[in-house]
């Protein structure tokens, strides 16, 4: 039986180069009075990713995040991530007009964000430009400044090539056996005792290569200070970056348990800390009229991560009780955030009549603000699935699933697709298919939308086309045997059940010669890194 996810992440991520660990920050308080910084420009890459190509960067983070996904703590929420890319598309967009990033980034790097079910305020960058946040970040930070200034310090490491030189200057082995040693952590803390950890990375070069893989403090200020300017030219302000090293070094004298002291990278000094002071009170932004998540929408997603990250039903009965002693129709955002929670949390404990009394008291101080309006449409319908309601509060699960899936936005759509397929309704099932397939035309690598299509075509009847979009899926998770398999399985479905449907049938076959090609590029691609043997395929 394996060890559970947070109880093996901690070496992994930090061979990985993660960022924010919480109990390796320092103590120490910025001083009062700031030096004076010149203002801030656009600064140079410090080199480039020296002997590692991109190519082998992103295998590395492939491999990685492909053992990511399997994992049950992984979590892709449609509301949460949908939230996440709003803050990271301007930061992507800023960077790219900065000059920090090739114009080709969106092919060259993966750019994916992971969700992780994890209490800790963390995030991490992967090779290959995996970038990953934990449930506990999402639940603490107070506003999107914040967030940005976290995300943005991430990509800021990706754009500057941070892993890719320190993984050259450690090892000249093969990516291959590079992200081996990575992976080779995974079970490294399930006792939280350093000297298990240390036998479980076999060899003396793997462990001295994690020994190393730590970002220099030249790198950790040049990831500050492009991030710095990579969020504020996105319009964020840069008081999140000042904000958020006070909750990290909070955070530090809470987390910290003494194992593993190799992993105390990431020092967060009181140099840094003053230096985005400084930069903040010399570069300040106008913040009116920017682009970017509205206070009350933050406010919602922030309760939905801490319910979603929470698993002790203890926890989740207090969260469902929380406020019900005052039923003002206050609309703030910390009473948004306290009735979304307990709303939620209601839901997921099956309790629909504390549901309802808590969604009425959420829809009776509804923010004048669209897209928090819509987060809780679809929080409403989402609470009638999960407690089998067709009526709550007031409102019409059929009325809000229809709205559903005539809407644009991904999170809608994902949502109003489970809702058709649980029960089942024919009406909503066409149009649930029809707005997936068109969806996925145009993102044919969105793992949900893909698992959402293969639940309606399975209620529809059509197993032939379910079993296609699970191996969709599973494609779009790294995973080409498990797709491949698939696949063929829904190739041998088809020819079984005679396969009326020929336009069905010939995207099977096509897409299986297809994923025949990619798993033999990918086999020899690793062996070529072995012994430079294998040919590739023509």
């Amino acid at each position: 039986m394996r060890a559970p996810f947070r109880s093996r992440w901690r070496p992994w991520l930090a061979a990985a180069l993660l960022l924010l660990t919480p109990q390796a920050w320092s103590q120490a308080q910025a001083p009062a009075d700031l030096p004076q910084l010149p203002p801030m420009r656009a600064l140079p890459s410090l080199g480039d990713g020296g002997e590692m190509t991109l190519g082998e960067e992103r295998r590395i983070g492939d491999q990685i995040a492909r053992s990511i996904y399997r994992d049950p703590d992984y979590l892709d929420d449609p509301l949460l991530a949908d939230y996440l890319q709003q803050i990271w598309r301007p930061l992507l967009d800023s960077a790219q007009a900065r000059g920090e990033l090739p114009p080709d980034a969106d092919q060259r790097y993966a750019w994916r964000l992971l969700l992780l079910r994890e209490p800790s305020v963390n995030a991490f960058a992967l090779p290959g430009g995996y970038l990953g946040v934990h449930m506990g970040l999402l639940a603490t930070v107070a506003s999107a400044d914040e967030l940005a200034s976290v995300l943005a310090h991430e990509l800021s490491h990706v754009s500057q090539r941070h892993i890719a030189r320190l993984l050259t200057q450690q090892s000249r082995q093969a990516p291959w056996m590079i992200a081996s040693m990575l992976l080779g952590v995974l079970a490294a803390s399930k006792a939280k005792n350093a000297d298990i950890g240390n036998a479980a990375i076999v060899g003396g070069q793997a462990l001295a290569l994690q020994n190393q893989l730590n970002f220099s403090r030249e790198m950790e200020r040049e990831a500050d200070r492009v991030g710095y300017g990579i969020m504020t030219g996105a319009g964020f302000d840069g008081a999140g970056f000042a904000s958020m090293f006070d909750k990290l070094q909070q955070a530090s004298r809470l987390n910290d348990d003494g194992a593993f002291p190799y992993l105390r990278s990431h020092p967060l000094s009181t140099e840094r800390m003053a230096d985005m002071r400084a930069r903040r009170a010399l570069n300040e932004v106008a913040t009116r009229d920017r682009a970017g998540p509205s206070p009350a929408l933050h406010a919602l997603m922030s309760a939905r991560a801490r319910v979603l990250g929470e698993t002790r039903i203890e926890r989740l009965q207090a969260l469902a009780q929380a406020g019900r002693t005052n039923a003002a129709p206050l609309r703030d955002p910390a009473t948004l955030s306290l009735r979304y929670a307990a709303t939620l949390a209601a839901a997921q404990l099956r309790d629909a009549g504390t549901a309802q009394e808590q969604l009425g008291r959420l829809l009776s101080a509804l923010p004048d603000d669209a897209a928090a309006r819509q987060a809780i449409s679809l929080l409403a319908l989402e609470a009638m699935q999960l407690t089998q309601s067709e009526r709550m509060a007031g409102l019409e699960r059929a009325t809000l699933r229809q709205q559903a899936l005539a809407s644009p936005e991904r999170a809608a759509l994902l949502l109003g697709a489970r809702s058709a397929a649980a029960p089942p309704d024919a009406r909503a099932l066409d149009s649930a298919s029809q707005q997936l397939q068109t969806w996925l035309a145009l993102h044919p690598d969105d793992i949900p939308a893909w698992q959402a299509l293969a639940t309606v075509a399975q209620q529809q009847g059509q197993p032939v086309r379910a079993a296609r979009a699970m191996a969709e899926a599973q494609r779009a998770e790294l995973d080409l045997a498990g797709a491949l398999s698939r696949m063929k399985s829904a190739q041998t479905l088809a020819r079984q059940q005679g396969q009326s449907d020929h336009a069905e049938l010939s995207i099977i076959d096509a897409r299986t010669r297809e994923f025949e090609r990619l798993l033999q590029e990918q086999f020899c691609e690793e062996r070529e890194q072995r012994d430079a043997v294998c040919q590739k395929p023509r």
